[in-house]
């Protein structure tokens, strides 16, 4: 069974009881629910009335369960993490410690290599040219020491949201659209990172003081394009503002199947392979990071 995302917008109180996660309503006391935690994935928190007990966080944790909160605006602000969440985590902290320079630039050319296939891949599938940004993709060298990733997202924007588009992180529409999507993802793939033992705070060419997650945002970049899609469809659909439905969207991404490898599986299930290739890479056991590829629909 496909684990599950939570959202909760209202004023509910969530608790542990026998075992599983207890879900009352604060103007109805006498009605609740129940959850088995080892079925979630995540859980979003969009309602500052919304109280947990220290023992359900725990056992949330535990299970490396993403916990989401949002701000006052509704964005993802941040995330309960857990510090214990595989039986070799000792081992691979270590090994993110120790990886040499040419490891980390090999993993970072692998990455860009393929968020770039997966952005041609989008633009061809909306019918849109990817004659300049394909060269990019057999250009990259160790660490991207020539910034092919940066060159391809000047292409990419411009054929994706037109000439007059600019990417920013704090921008409305679009922008606004893109910026919740990846917020999620982040959550999603610091979460499969820790389930195969990795630190998220360790990156591989992220670096920033205020960045808790840097390896979550190196892994993430090739499936930006899969939020971007769901963008685009939400432009299509002529969706303006963050509205439960769009954000809906957002969340039933990690539920599309996707081809990854000889297999068609879930993205979220993907992102779980990923990590688990990403462990790997640090081990010395593959000199590929596994990904997903986009496709129409």
């Amino acid at each position: 069974m496909p684990k599950q995302t939570l959202v909760f917008k209202s004023a509910v109180q969530l608790s542990l009881k026998n075992g599983q996660m207890n879900i009352s309503y604060k103007d109805n006391p006498e009605q609740e629910h129940f959850r088995a935690i080892e079925d979630i994935a995540m859980i979003l928190v969009d309602n500052h009335s919304v109280s947990l007990t220290v023992p359900l966080l725990g056992e949330l944790a535990e299970n490396n369960v993403a916990v989401v909160f949002c701000d006052q605006k509704h964005m993802p602000a941040s995330m309960l993490m857990n510090l214990d969440a595989n039986c070799r985590q000792e081992k691979f902290f270590r090994l993110q410690l120790e990886a040499s320079e040419p490891t980390k630039k090999q993993m970072w050319k692998n990455v860009v290599e393929t968020k770039i296939r997966n952005q041609a891949q989008l633009l061809e599938t909306l019918g849109r040219s990817t004659n300049k940004l394909t060269r990019y993709t057999t250009s990259v060298r160790s660490g991207d020491t020539t910034n092919c990733e940066g060159h391809a997202a000047q292409i990419y924007w411009k054929e994706l949201m037109g000439k007059g588009f600019i990417r920013d992180r704090f921008g409305e529409f679009p922008n606004s659209f893109l910026n919740y999507g990846y917020t999620i993802l982040r959550a999603a793939t610091a979460r499969a990172l820790m389930g195969s033992g990795l630190l998220p705070a360790l990156g591989i060419f992220h670096r920033n003081y205020y960045d808790a997650f840097p390896l979550a945002d190196d892994i993430m970049e090739p499936y930006r394009p899969f939020v971007d899609q769901v963008v685009i469809l939400l432009i299509t659909q002529k969706q303006r503002k963050l509205t439960k439905e769009a954000k809906h969207a957002f969340l039933e991404l990690f539920y599309k199947e996707v081809p990854f490898g000889e297999q068609i599986v879930q993205l979220g299930t993907c992102l779980t392979y990923t990590a688990a290739s990403v462990a790997k890479f640090f081990a010395g056991e593959t000199k590929a990071i596994a990904y997903p590829r986009v496709i129409c629909g």
